[in-house]
């Protein structure tokens, strides 16, 4: 009796349980037609798999770990249905059934984010929290602590849904929330950068069905929704990272080793073998599990989960998190397979370096990448170098040989280098950054300037969530959390409602009176989406430039001096000669484009020309 015992429970114990599905489910009639999918359970490899008839499986795929088998089906010509899987092992057997569901319509071609629209970037657990009731989930380690700078706040998918009135008044066109998937880690999971479940949203964000929702009300609103995606790592609570499909999932050395960071080695012709290996497969940071994207199983999960989430939650474009990072030719790959399936899909790779060349080596047909034979196929890139000048020309009064508004004059000389300047992010902050409102000690004025200056020259404006209404933070003197404070008004028993004119106070209102004028304007502004860009050479750190196209003008004046100044426009007649009168947008002033123009210090004028 105990031997039949031990032996059925060895048998039970062999035989599989399928505890994971992934993708959990497809779609008919996508371009990316044969369809790897992941079973995972206890033994599963021991298995024999067959499917439904009118279905072909292309590929079984077994790893050293029998708790995996990766099975490629071929679903082209194949209409929306139920798929049943047979796994067999000897005379036991059970079944998995499968959906491969309806597209939407156009979903194919979907319209993306572009230089028409105005992006806001916000933290998610710190912009509002619209469900206390998920604040701290039993099934999440760690829970939310409000007292905690670095700790979880409860902002959350419903937060974001109750205020797109707000985000819809302010002028953004596209919102851009950092990530919302799953991160178990027990500290600093706020940020949502390690990832534990790729294929569900944090429970203390919400459900997969509201990320969906935050979808439907965006373009309900004519707004957009962009998911940032992590391509390059996962959190080391991932539930794969704890039971690795193959040793060289992710990258492994013999003991800890970080990246060194030096993304410059990755194109570099002179670059060691082994700088260049540990910038690319060096972990971000201990809790980081460096992903391999040179492994075709890890690349193509990777592609399946982009592609799904776009056809899931209806999405319209990625931002994706440490683009240099991962394997070159694996991100190239992933990127193409997006935008081969959706080809108007955007997606800017964060490529933080600090020089034109090395940032337009990412763009897709990049004329830099192409000496080296290599295209990441990235369609936009961000401009760091811009962030660069911003953080500091405000402050410098005198217009000398590389100090003033020459430093934002120069950045633009260096269009040239990109394969699709205007595709280009442009920020003067983000969520890795100190405020501008902190560098500049909230002056106005100079926020003013920069606002102005994102609004009217070439790319995709991004606002990062509180600038609007003055919110500072500093991260070299007080950490990350400094610069990701929560929104006043988010939460229930905040002193400050900043959402609404009434709850906000007479500095914020004169912040955000000004952005939402200046970017609800830019929305109609077709001659600043897509127009001609002509510049000037800076003179006594007055920048003035011209968007034009064939039918508008709009003459931009940015005053870096303190003090007023006066200046001939006689040197501008190469744009001005078909006007005679600009107007104002802020103050609806008229100048006379014969006379000399007079703007006072540390202004700005956006002139519509006539």
């Amino acid at each position: 009796m105990k031997k039949l015992l031990f032996f059925l429970l060895i048998s039970v114990s062999a035989f599989a349980q399928i505890d994971r599905v992934e993708p959990p489910f497809w779609y008919a009639g996508m371009n990316l037609s044969n369809v790897q999918i992941m079973f995972y359970g206890k033994n599963i490899a021991f298995n024999e798999v067959s499917v439904s008839r009118g279905l072909v499986i292309k590929d079984i795929h077994k790893t050293e770990n029998p708790n995996y088998i990766f099975v490629t089906i071929d679903t082209k010509n194949i209409p929306p249905t139920e798929v049943t899987f047979t796994f067999k092992n000897g005379k036991k057997s059970f079944v998995k059934n499968y959906s491969l569901k309806v597209r939407r319509e156009n979903s194919r071609l979907r319209k993306s984010y572009d230089s028409s629209d105005m992006i806001y970037l916000i933290m998610s657990d710190r912009f509002a929290n619209g469900n206390p009731n998920n604040d701290s989930e039993k099934s999440m380690t760690e829970k939310a602590n409000r007292t905690n700078p670095s700790g979880r706040h409860g902002g959350d998918i419903q937060g974001i849904i109750n205020h797109l009135d707000y985000i819809n008044e302010l002028g953004a066109t596209a919102l851009w929330a950092t990530p919302i998937c799953e991160d178990n880690d027990e500290n600093f999971s706020y940020h949502g950068y390690g990832q534990s479940d790729v294929y569900n949203i944090d429970p203390r964000f919400g459900t997969n069905d509201d990320y969906k929702k935050l979808s439907a009300e965006l373009h309900k609103k004519g707004m957009k929704n962009i998911m940032d995606y992590v391509t390059n790592h996962w959190g080391w609570q991932h539930w794969m990272y704890k039971d690795l499909p193959t040793k060289d999932w992710v990258h492994q050395f013999q003991e800890y080793t970080q990246t060194n960071h030096r993304r410059e080695s990755l194109n570099d012709t002179h670059a060691s073998k082994i700088d260049a290996e540990i910038c690319s497969d060096g972990w971000f940071v201990k809790s980081m599990p460096d992903l391999n994207q040179s492994n075709p199983l890890v690349l193509n999960y990777l592609i399946q989960n982009a592609i799904w989430w776009i056809e899931y939650a209806d999405l319209d474009g990625f931002r994706v998190d440490t683009y240099p990072y991962n394997d070159k030719e694996g991100i190239s790959k992933w990127t193409k397979a997006i935008t081969d399936e959706y080809p108007n899909f955007n997606i800017v790779g964060e490529i933080w370096m600090h020089n034109q060349a090395q940032i337009s080596y990412w763009q897709k047909d990049s004329k830099i990448g192409a000496i080296q034979s290599y295209n990441a196929n990235l369609p936009s890139v961000m401009d760091f170098t811009l962030l660069d000048a911003l953080g500091s020309v405000f402050n410098e009064d005198k217009s000398d040989y590389d100090k003033g508004m020459i430093k934002v004059y120069e950045n633009f000389t260096n269009d040239f280098l990109y394969a699709n300047a205007n595709n280009i992010l442009t920020f003067a902050e983000n969520h890795d950054t100190n405020r501008f409102n902190d560098i500049y000690k909230n002056d106005f004025k100079k926020y003013q300037m920069a606002m102005t200056l994102l609004a009217t020259v070439r790319g995709i404006p991004q606002l990062y969530y509180g600038s609007e209404i003055g919110m500072s933070g500093n991260k070299d003197k007080n950490g990350d959390a400094n610069i990701r404070q929560d929104f006043q008004g988010g939460w229930n028993g905040d002193v400050n409602n900043a959402f609404t004119q009434a709850g906000r106070t007479e500095v914020q209102n004169k912040f955000f009176a000004f952005t939402s004028k200046l970017f609800n304007w830019r929305k109609s502004k077709q001659v600043i989406h897509s127009g001609k860009m002509t510049h000037y050479i800076p003179e006594n750190n007055v920048y003035v430039y011209f968007r034009i196209n064939e039918t508008e003008s709009v003459m931009v004046v940015i005053n870096n001096n303190p003090v007023k100044q006066t200046f001939a426009t006689n040197r501008f007649q190469e744009n001005t000669n078909n006007y005679k009168t600009g107007k104002d947008i802020f103050s609806n002033v008229i100048f006379d484009l014969k006379n000399d123009i007079s703007i006072e210090g540390k202004s700005v004028l956006v002139l519509e020309l006539k």
